[in-house]
């Protein structure tokens, strides 16, 4: 058991590591974003994409040793890690509850910046439509919804691609 602790502790930095990486990617997006560098805003959305990957393979790590120490241990597959702490050793507990608490707390902050990153893109591309509606009015088509509403697209499907 002493080394299923030590194995699952190391998956548990690991991940910690993979989510401050992420979240520290999110901010150097972010701050390109605000600088208005669109190629490195399109650059680091793709470190992000290998990071998320990279993250979600941690954590399916750290998942197996979880469920292969609880197996060991005669418990249900599945059994989350909170509900084991109590099977390792008294002084491992605190570390494993901290890493634990830490990633948890991690995650929250990288949906966060998810989140804000995600909408100030969506308003960057709405400021962006806005301004070449007003530039070049004949490249767009203006079309009706079934309830009325009024929608302005581009005219061809290359604008649209490139849009």
């Amino acid at each position: 058991m002493n080394s299923s602790w030590n194995i699952i502790a190391e998956h548990l930095r690991n991940e910690l590591q993979a989510y401050g990486g992420l979240l520290s990617l999110f901010d150097e997006q972010q701050a390109n974003l605000l600088r208005g560098d669109s190629d490195a805003v399109v650059a680091y959305a793709r470190e992000i994409e290998t990071q998320v990957e990279m993250t979600v393979d941690l954590r399916d790590l750290r998942e197996q040793a979880v469920e292969a120490f609880a197996l060991e241990s005669g418990r249900p597959s599945g059994t989350g890690l909170k509900k084991l702490i109590p099977l390792f050793p008294k002084d491992v507990q605190p570390l494993l509850t901290a890493l634990i608490t830490e990633i948890n707390h991690l995650i929250h902050r990288v949906r966060r910046g998810a989140t804000r990153n995600h909408e100030m893109l969506s308003c960057a591309v709405d400021v962006h439509r806005e301004t070449l509606r007003v530039l070049r009015p004949s490249a767009f088509i203006k079309t009706y919804s079934p309830q009325g509403q009024v929608s302005m697209s581009p005219s061809s499907p290359a604008w649209q691609a490139a849009g």
